[in-house]
Order: C-alpha cells, then structure tokens, then sequence
C-alpha cells in the first residue's frame, strides 16, 4: 500500500503489541473497505466511478481490481437509483456500501434513504435487517464549486432509523467502517473529505472504541469544545494556542452523530461549567443546536455561562473564494471561548 509506513512497539519482553501503521484518512478507509470485504463475501461497494477510476478521492482504489466487478460496481449517475439497489440487496442478504460522490449529490436518494431505508425494519418489526452503509464525503476547505462542499448531517440526525457516524482520524476511519459495515442497521458515514490526505497511525490491531462512542481529544480544565469531522482538528489547534494563553480547553470528539454519546460531554461540562460546540454546517436546527439544548437539559446547574455555538453562517455555501470566511476556524472558536469565560 501505498503512503503507508509501518512500525512495531514492544509491550512486554516477550510479546509485540498489535502493528500499527502510518497512512492518509482515505487510505484508511480503504484499508478498512478490504478488510470487510476480505471477512464477508456478502460486502459490495456500489457508486458512481468507484470501480475502474477507485472513485473521486480514490477512496476505493483497486477494490475492483482485488474483488472483481460482481463485487466493486460502478452504477449510472443516478443517487436515487443507487440506494434503491441497495435496499434491495440488503434484502438479499447482502451488505451494500454505497459511496456518494460529493455531499451535495445526496438529496435526489433523499427519499429512499428517509422513507425506505431508515424505516423498513420498523416497518416489518424488526423481522427484516437494513445492513446498509452510505459513505458521504462532506463538508468545505477544498475550494470546491456550489454542492460540493454542504454538510448535511442534520437532515438525516433528524430521521429516526439512521445512525450517523463521522471520524476525524485515521484509526477511526479504519475501524468505524468496518463496524458501519457489520451493523444490521442503516448506517451514513460521513467522511471529512478536507482530511483525506491527512496522515496519522493506525492501530491494527482492535478498535479503541465502539462506533458511537465520544473520545476526548484533548484534556483540559477551562472551557470544552465539542467538535466533530474536520471541525475536530480545528477545535484541537484553538487549544493549542489557547495554553499558550493561558487557558485549558479540553476537546470532546464526537464521532458519533445519531446517536451522541453525552456521558463524556456531560463530565467534561461539570468539570469546566463551560460549553463551546463547533461545527462546519449551519447553526439553524443543527446537531449543534441539539447539544446545546441536551446538555442545559442535563447539566444546567454546572454551567457558568450559556452555551454557544460556533457554526457556519445561515447561508448557502458561497464560492470557493469566499470558504474562508464562511467556515469557522480557530479564531473564531476563540472568541467563543472568551466570551464564555466573561460571563
């Protein structure tokens, strides 16, 4: 493979610890893809140019060459068409992994997605299983024209049926998909497309954790900053430029979106009594929102302030000349957390 490099590390006199290896996110869901499919005959990638071209990002490069054609299926440019065949190979038996070439390109399979797939198996009582994995890259820095750079998480956050999931590393990339993928339910992968050739160690040996479980990135005692996908990496350079100041930001992670794992947010929040949430998509009606109203609900009597979101604008997403000042970065995470500590 290649961009991969690969080292060992002793945990004891007489035993190796797991191998871990350095490579890009998107290497790393590849990685991830192989492997599920090299355990499970019953995984197939389906998706617009993932076949003979590995896809847009290159994200499935030479799965069709490994697995052959029958495995790895180039489909007609049509999204709606594409969820569709997997609902009905689902019903087959099979685990379908449908790739969505660009985040903005989801809505004409919207319907199939909300009103078939997430709900089938309520809809049968639990007798009929939707293993169904739908890969989105998303959101903005990749100076991208008009539907290429959206972040429509909370569209689908809203459907019940659907879980949402989102890595911000590597080693997760590598492991949530293969648990997105073993899943009997529905599952959108939203891929941070700004952090495909990102590089970082990827453990091969077990997950670190289970797919809808929060991770905090960074420990500190002032103010937490929840973040998700590529805002994560953000979140983590505020903070790092915040203790040079001074001021102890600890970083929660998401990871998962539907449903959100609160237990480490809400012992973070005791702890500091304030609450940043960061993220690329709008604030209006935004998981964002959603957390800020959940952990008042929870925790109102530790908060020292009110909690404030950081979010892109209300607005649609402008050209690429303009991405800058429309997606949140470190300042302004910041000058949220300024704010916070006034109060």
């Amino acid at each position: 493979m290649t961009d991969v490099a690969t080292s060992t590390t002793q945990s004891g006199p007489e035993a190796d610890a797991p191998e871990t290896v350095t490579m890009p996110l998107a290497k790393a869901i590849n990685a991830g893809l192989r492997r599920a499919m090299e355990d499970d005959d019953k995984v197939i990638q389906l998706g617009e140019d993932i076949g003979t071209l590995g896809g847009v990002f290159r994200v499935t490069e030479h799965l069709k060459r490994d697995f052959g054609a029958n495995r790895v299926l180039d489909t007609p440019l049509a999204e709606s068409g594409i969820i569709g065949t997997a609902i009905g190979l689902a019903m087959r038996g099979y685990r379908p992994v449908c790739e969505i070439q660009f985040d903005g390109f989801i809505f004409p399979g919207f319907d199939q997605i909300t009103t078939q797939l997430a709900k089938l198996t309520n809809r049968n009582e639990g007798r009929l299983q939707m293993p169904v994995v739908i890969r989105v890259p998303y959101g903005g820095h990749i100076g991208a024209v008009e539907h290429h750079q959206e972040s429509p998480e909370a569209y689908f956050a809203h459907t019940a049926g659907l879980r949402l999931i989102s890595p911000s590393t590597p080693n997760d990339a590598y492991w949530m998909i293969q648990q997105a993928i073993k899943s009997n339910d529905p599952v959108m992968f939203f891929e941070p497309k700004s952090k495909y050739w990102q590089k970082g160690e990827v453990s091969l040996g077990a997950p670190a954790a289970g797919m809808h479980a929060s991770r905090v990135a960074r420990i500190g005692s002032d103010v937490t900053v929840v973040a998700h996908g590529a805002m994560t990496a953000v979140a983590l350079q505020a903070a790092a430029v915040a203790e040079a100041e001074g001021i102890s930001i600890e970083v929660i992670d998401l990871r998962s979106l539907s449903p959100i794992d609160y237990a480490p947010i809400v012992e973070s929040v005791r702890k500091t009594g304030h609450l940043v949430v960061a993220q690329e998509a709008p604030s209006n009606a935004s998981i964002g929102s959603e957390i800020a109203a959940t952990v008042q609900e929870r925790v109102f009597f530790s908060l020292e302030a009110p909690v404030l979101r950081v979010s892109g604008f209300n607005v649609p997403f402008p050209p690429a000349k303009l991405e800058a000042s429309y997606l949140p970065d470190a300042d302004r995470i910041l000058e949220a957390v300024d704010r916070s500590l006034e109060y």
